[in-house]
């Protein structure tokens, strides 16, 4: 394989095998897929595909990765913003890479982004409500209200990317932000 190139060309034929095989993995597991239908779906020659990827696991390392950096940046900005502006930049972010997020949600993906997502979105949950409420971190109600509260916010995505995104991005974000503010509730209060 040559080296990888970063033009404007040799990204934007990335972005559509990245775009190809995240379909594909919604009809079927990574194994079963081979270079020639991701060449295919994404409309470029074989050759072209190995120009820039080793194979299709090295293909979906790449998107892996470029995913969750994405997304954990977006979680880290929930530190310094309300909760609307986290559930609107994830809608936006979801909106602008539907074929990701189908593909992290189907039932033919091993769930590890999945399971990445959520443990990146916990662990930042968990550290903020640590530093807003001055409480240890290793406080066990508080790592399962985590739990519980990003467990709630993937399901709210994952349900809205399930249903061919039918809700509108206000319930979704709406939604996101009724769930903080009765989480909020949760931690303050004394425990009982």
């Amino acid at each position: 394989m040559n080296e990888r190139k970063t033009d404007r060309r040799s990204l934007k034929t990335q972005k559509i095998l990245k775009e190809g095989l995240a379909e594909l993995l919604t009809e079927k597991e990574l194994r079963n897929i081979t270079v020639q239908e991701v060449s295919d779906k994404a409309d470029v020659h074989r050759v072209t595909f190995y120009k820039h990827f080793y194979d299709i696991y090295d293909l979906y390392e790449q998107m892996e990765k470029e995913v969750l950096a994405d997304l954990g940046l977006l979680i880290l900005k929930f530190h310094d913003n309300p909760t609307e502006n986290f559930g609107k930049e994830l809608v936006d972010y979801i909106e602008k890479n539907p074929k990701y997020f189908k593909m992290i949600f189907s039932p033919h993906n091993t769930g590890g982004m999945r399971c990445k997502f959520l443990n990146m979105i916990e662990g930042v949950f968990h550290l903020i409500q640590t530093e807003k409420y001055k409480v240890d971190f290793n406080d066990n109600r508080l790592e399962y209200l985590s739990a519980f509260w990003s467990s709630g916010c993937v399901a709210v995505v994952e349900k809205w990317v399930q249903n061919d995104y039918a809700q509108s991005r206000d319930f979704v974000i709406k939604t996101i932000s009724e769930l903080d503010n009765n989480m909020e509730k949760l931690i303050s209060a004394k425990p009982g």
